[in-house]
Parts: C-alpha cells; structure tokens; sequence
C-alpha cells in the first residue's frame, strides 16, 4: 500500500502515526517518493506529485493508493497524468477525500473505477496521538479487509422525502458519486463535471458559509451536474453553521429523496463510501446502504 500526497503538505508527525496505525493492521506501507514534501501549500511540485500517483496506480505490487490528507492541489494533476498508461494497470484501491474527490471523478471518467471516499493517514481520525477514531477505524478496517459490501451509514434526518413517484419512496438504488462540494462545483465545466443522472448524490464540505454552499449548489444545478439523480445524501458540514435549510431549499425542487447527517466526509466519526459503485438509500432507517464495491469497473 502506497502513501502518497497529491494535495497539501502532510504533518510529518501524523503521517508518521497514520503509518504506524495502516502497519499495525498488517499492511506493508510504502511512500511515494515526493509525500514529505512541501511546495508553499502544496507538497511540491506538480510533476513530482503527479508521478508518485501514477508510479503508485501502475505499480503491480501496490494494491491500494492512499491520500494522506486533503488541502489543495489535486485539480492541479489532472492533465499531467498519463491516463492511457494508468488505465493498463490492474485496478487497485484509491483511498482519499475532501480535495481528493478530484481524483474520484477523474477516475471515474478516465479509468471507470470505483473509489473509496474516506478517512485519510495524516489526517486526526487516524493520526490523533491517543489514536484512531473507533467507529471511524473499524469502518475503514471493514472497507479494505472485509468482503465486498460495508456497513450502513446512519443520518439522523430525511431532509426531503421526494416528491412525484419519488415521494414516500423508503429504496433508492443506484450508483454513488459525488465528494466534497467545493471540488464539484470547481470542476464543472470540466471534463470531470459530476454527471448525476440515475446516481445517488453524495455531498459535504467543511468551513463553508450556508450563502457559500447555496452559491455551489445552484452553480451546480444551472450547470446541470445534479440532473436525472435518484437522490441525495448528505454528509457532514462542520464550521458550516446551519446550512440545512438551504440545502432543503435548493435540493427539493429535484423531487427525490434526501438524506442528512451522516458521518462522512469531514469530522468525527468519518465513514467510508465507495464511490461509481452501487448504493442504497433507505429513508425508513435514514441511511446510505449496500454499498458494494466492484473493483474492475464502476457501475
């Protein structure tokens, strides 16, 4: 397993601990040659970090990539990567969110591979000095180790309950995308735009303004990234203040369920989600489940 840092600078501390935390579960870490590096905000160079993803990806003995923390920097890859060469190599995990979510849809639409949205190594629900997160923990442990479909996520609300054929629906099936909402709305007009249409919907950002995500939600509805979804789920908004009300708001008119207050993205605990892989939502249990991850193409 690979460490690498595709964004922001890593704290050597923390990586150094979320070393130790992926080594003590039996997984034999190795680290891309640029991840203590540091570039200003960034860690280092773009080409230097975009060679430890590809080196990484197109490595036969690495089986999984992981991001050590988020930050800024991620967009910056995408077009120095070679995707012709990265779609040869077999398919392995990539692990990593908040800034990471643009290597998810990057994946998605050069590779078609399905992506583990979740809790990174140098990041606090891995690398606190009293340790791991449990629940945080135990549910990646169950994402890379054991079997294909991970536990559900609990919400403790459906914000929206659809409307038209959706209304009162308790499943939704269907892919999962999404990520962080900031990242969305910076790549649309890209061509790693989110393309919704019979997906599920995942969103969540931190230190964001309610006006702020209001702004990024209709930049993304007017860009038509959250046409056709089946429905929404939502994760956490920390230092977001109560931006509920207007996610309500923007988000109802699509007329399909949506779900709030789960456990990803930011925060703690911080679940796992498989992204271009299927998913359920059930609003009767207010959760995203059925997650099951197929590792040679996305759904």
């Amino acid at each position: 397993m690979a460490l690498i840092a595709p964004s922001g600078p890593a704290d050597p501390v923390r990586l150094e601990r979320g070393a130790q935390v992926l080594g003590g579960i039996g997984l034999e870490v190795v680290e891309g040659a640029g991840v203590r590096g540091r570039q200003g905000y960034l860690a280092g160079p773009d080409a230097a970090r975009a060679a430890d993803l590809q080196d990484a990806w197109c490595d036969p003995d690495v089986a999984g990539v992981f991001c050590v923390r988020g930050g800024y920097g991620a967009t910056r890859l995408l077009g120095l990567l070679d995707w012709d060469a990265m779609a040869e190599a077999e398919p392995k995990i990539l692990l990593g969110s908040s800034d990471v979510t643009a290597l998810h849809r990057a994946f998605a639409t050069r590779l078609g591979v399905a992506t583990l949205f979740g809790p990174m190594p140098a990041c606090a629900t891995i690398s606190d000095p009293e340790g791991p997160e449990p629940r945080t923990f135990a549910h990646l442990r169950e994402a890379l180790f054991e079997g294909e479909t991970l536990s559900p996520v609990l919400g403790d609300r459906v914000l929206v309950p659809g409307s038209g054929e959706a209304a009162g629906e308790a499943v939704v099936r269907g892919p999962v995308t999404g990520g962080n909402l900031t990242l969305l709305a910076a790549l649309c007009g890209t061509p790693y735009a989110m393309e919704a249409r019979g997906r599920i919907v995942l969103l969540e950002d931190v230190s964001e303004e309610p006006y702020r995500i209001d702004r990024m939600v209709t930049q993304l509805l007017q860009a038509g990234c959250l046409d056709g979804a089946l429905g929404v789920v939502l994760g956490s908004w920390v230092d977001c203040g109560d931006p509920l009300p207007v996610l309500a708001e923007r988000l109802e008119p699509l007329g399909v369920p949506v779900v709030a207050g789960l456990p990803v993205g930011h925060g703690s605990p911080q679940f796992c989600v498989w992204l271009e892989a299927d998913g359920v939502i059930v609003t009767e249990s207010c959760s995203l489940t059925g997650m099951f991850r197929n590792p040679d193409q996305a759904t």
